[in-house]
């Protein structure tokens, strides 16, 4: 982590060494700089003294408890974790409120990619936190809205043809604009494809899109969506690729002739992620893009997942498919969520609004992550996300080997899949105990929660148990502290 105090974020970054505005003064001033160094310090100092793992403390267990109770009673049903924060991290370390740290490998499902109290990124809020308001919408906002925007749209320019962005508070809600401006450009088209075990959001819209039942149980069925299976490498190699690409399209085809000039969108996630971390395939992709572009049908990327955990910071970029890109959404990491869509794609006017788009900490620490992302060594097959994973999966091989058991043939839909126990890319990683089994990966996830480290499930048949770790402050020597939690808590889980 670093402790180098970042720039302002606001308007008044432009100004000279003689400060014009009061707002200028104020980011310039010697006092404000000194403070933040100070808050900044004092948290350094307290979270250098987390460094592994640790149960909670008894004396606490009680005060803890009725925090959970008191949690429960808002919510109106017990959190799937009894996870309480004090505020205090350390990169991917995290104490809660009963005095335990554990190891946080899914953080928010990928929303902290910077891990807990990085001294960079509270020095960012800091200084955020000198606004006038707390939120910003479009009637008025700050310039740190629009820098934002800027500073994505200048890395989405390099491999796409996106020239716009639009910000939102959630992920769902970017995606809510995104479908919305794909009906409005093919109007009266009403249908949307989607593949197989994606996840769109909870929106009303979005839940219907998403192909989980249990998302969408007593939601009026209004939106016509079409599902086509995702890439399947097991059954691409045994059919053969050009075989299975030519299926591919056929499926397709039967959508589009079925329903002429139907259909506003195909929604692409190029990496499913709540689906199981399953990663597409360049030519596969490329060639029902190119079906889309043919019968005018809208190519919308979904990264809200996997932005930037890859191998290249945009999917679309990894995959070499930007070139057919139209509309795009980012969210998690990002802290700010986007719609992001081509000229031909921008809507008219009312379309795309609200009285929120984010607040100025967000919109700092948002434009913050971008710049990390930008400058720092993680990208490329030597970068190092590659790198985490490649140490990730030689764990998960030397667990699996030492405990064969917990390794079983995973079932497929037909019968047990010739699959790799490992997958996923990048900073998206999953492994699969248990066969796959959702029960017992349920129970596995709960276990390692005890054992000191947080991860969550994906899948839909088989389940996995998936981590997102905060690769950019996380040490790869801290591995195998993180597996032995694992390990303990899989012991749990199997007997």
């Amino acid at each position: 982590m670093t402790t180098a105090m970042p720039g302002s974020a606001s308007a008044h970054a432009h100004a000279a060494s003689s400060p014009r505005t009061l707002g200028d003064q104020l980011h310039a001033s010697p006092a404000v700089a000194a403070a933040i160094s100070t808050l900044v310090g004092e948290y350094g100092a307290k979270g250098a003294q987390l460094t592994d793992a640790k149960p909670g403390d008894p004396a606490l267990k009680e005060s803890y408890e009725a925090l959970m109770k008191r949690a429960g009673d808002v919510r109106g049903r017990g959190l799937l974790y009894p996870y309480l924060g004090t505020g205090v991290g350390r990169g991917a370390l995290v104490e809660l409120a009963d005095g335990s740290v554990k190891w946080d490998m899914i953080t928010g499902i990928g929303v902290n990619f910077f891990g807990h109290g990085d001294t960079d990124m509270l020095a960012t809020t800091m200084r955020a936190n000198l606004a006038d308001t707390v939120m910003a919408g479009n009637l008025q906002s700050n310039f740190d809205h629009y820098k934002f925007g800027e500073t994505l749209l200048a890395m989405a320019k390099k491999h796409s043809r996106l020239s716009h962005a639009y910000l939102s508070t959630s992920g769902a809600m970017a995606n809510e604009n995104a479908v919305k401006v794909c009906y409005q450009k093919h109007a009266p088209a009403s249908r949307v494809i989607a593949f197989k075990d994606c996840f769109m959001g909870r929106s009303v819209t979005m839940s219907q899109i998403g192909d989980a039942a249990a998302n969408r149980m007593g939601v009026p069925l209004s939106t016509l969506v079409d599902y086509m299976p995702f890439y399947d490498a097991v059954a691409a190699e045994r059919m053969g690729k050009k075989k299975y690409i030519d299926m591919s399209v056929w499926h397709l085809m039967q959508y589009i002739e079925r329903y002429p000039k139907q259909h506003a969108c195909f929604i692409f996630e190029l990496i499913q992620g709540e689906g199981g971390f399953n990663v597409g395939d360049r030519d596969w992709l490329k060639t029902l893009m190119e079906v889309c572009k043919a019968h005018n049908i809208a190519v919308w990327d979904d990264e809200i997942q996997c932005f930037g955990r890859t191998e290249s910071m945009f999917a679309y970029e990894y995959f070499d498919v930007g070139q057919f890109v139209d509309v795009f959404c980012v969210g998690k990491m990002t802290q700010v969520c986007a719609t992001l869509f081509t000229p031909e794609y921008n809507p008219g006017p009312g379309l795309l609004s609200g009285t929120f788009t984010g607040g100025a900490v967000p919109f700092a620490a948002g434009t913050r992550v971008l710049e990390r992302l930008r400058d720092g060594d993680f990208y490329g097959a030597e970068g190092k996300f590659a790198k985490s994973f490649g140490h990730f999966k030689k764990h998960v091989k030397e667990l699996a080997a030492k405990h064969p058991a917990w390794f079983p043939p995973v079932m497929g839909p037909f019968g047990p899949a010739v699959e790799d126990i490992v997958g996923g890319i990048g900073g998206m990683m999953r492994f699969t105990p248990f066969g796959g089994n959702k029960e017992k990966i349920n129970k596995a996830c709960k276990h390692l929660f005890d054992e000191g480290v947080i991860v969550f499930y994906c899948g839909h048949g088989p389940y996995h148990i998936r981590m997102l770790p905060p690769l950019p402050v996380f040490d790869d020597a801290d591995w195998g502290k993180v597996f032995a939690c694992v390990e303990r808590g899989l012991a749990k889980a199997a007997s």
